[in-house]
């Protein structure tokens, strides 16, 4: 895709973060929006931000989890803009804790988020972009986590991970298909938004690490966060316009992904040391 000029994109997770730094950068190219969130004064500002820089903006409150809302909003969108070309399945959250102290209420909180949201956004709205009949592009948030991971991060490294196989395998049935429409896995690093903020976060954490608190882990991590939501959005559309398979942000994602690709298996040990160290 050369242009998003006059074309229509959807995403989720809109009200803040790399979902309103990707919206507003695409209104400064003249991308007309659909846009969603569950935080619905977010979505607003983000919305009234975005028409001010000259496009059509529509706004809805989603939740990504529920498969139904998903379909109907995609179909809304057409309804309303007449087309849709892009699909940004951005929404996102992070869970804490030891696997075995890990509730499954909580797993399927983050996998209905996480993983799920980003199936039925890939399904409602495929059908759709390619019924445009012009170029078109799924992008679709994986993280570092999908490629490297982390203990106490269960939860975030199986929905992430499990986003990175389902997008690399579309990307392929669509090299296949050889049609106008195409896909990209995004990998962010630390990107300064709130997702470590509202994680949730249970006491396993702190027993696993020794850490003096859930707040101490927020706040070490967030201390590694090297790279805005408005320079992630940048590399992501530039990635959209290379068509590129894969994008990582950020210096640590690159660092993180040679790491895993030079001790594939042994960077575990090296990851629980550092661990270890950090809670003391």
């Amino acid at each position: 895709m050369k242009t998003f000029q006059h074309k229509v994109a959807a995403i989720t997770g809109a009200a803040s973060g790399i979902g309103q730094a990707l919206a507003l950068e695409l209104a400064q190219q003249q991308c007309d929006l659909a846009l969603s969130d569950v935080d619905e004064a977010g979505l607003a500002a983000t919305a009234q931000q975005a028409r001010a820089l000259g496009v059509e903006v529509t706004s809805s409150k989603v939740n990504v989890a529920e498969r139904e809302a998903v379909h109907a909003w995609a179909a809304q969108v057409v309804q309303d803009h007449g087309k849709v070309n892009l699909i940004f399945n951005n929404a996102g959250v992070a869970l804490g804790g030891t696997v075995e102290d890990t509730d499954y209420e909580d797993y399927e909180w983050i996998l209905g988020i996480n993983l799920w949201g980003v199936v039925y956004g890939t399904k409602a709205f495929l059908p759709l972009i390619k019924a445009s009949g012009e170029e078109g592009h799924v992008i679709n948030v994986s993280s570092v986590f999908g490629l490297f991971s982390q203990p106490t991060q269960s939860g975030y490294n199986m929905s992430k991970f499990a986003v990175r196989g389902f997008t690399e395998s579309l990307r392929q049935e669509l090299d296949l298909a050889g049609g106008k429409v195409s896909c990209t896995c995004v990998h962010p690093g630390g990107i300064k938004t709130n997702i470590a903020r509202n994680a949730r976060m249970n006491r396993s954490v702190e027993n696993l690490t020794g850490s003096a608190s859930a707040e101490k882990m927020r706040s070490q991590f967030e201390a590694l966060f090297m790279t805005t939501a408005q320079q992630a959005a940048r590399v992501i559309l530039a990635g959209v316009k290379a068509d590129k398979r894969r994008v990582l942000i950020g210096p640590d994602a690159r660092v993180l992904d040679l790491l895993q690709r030079s001790l594939p298996v042994s960077y575990q040990r090296l990851v629980a040391g550092t661990f270890k160290l950090a809670g003391r």
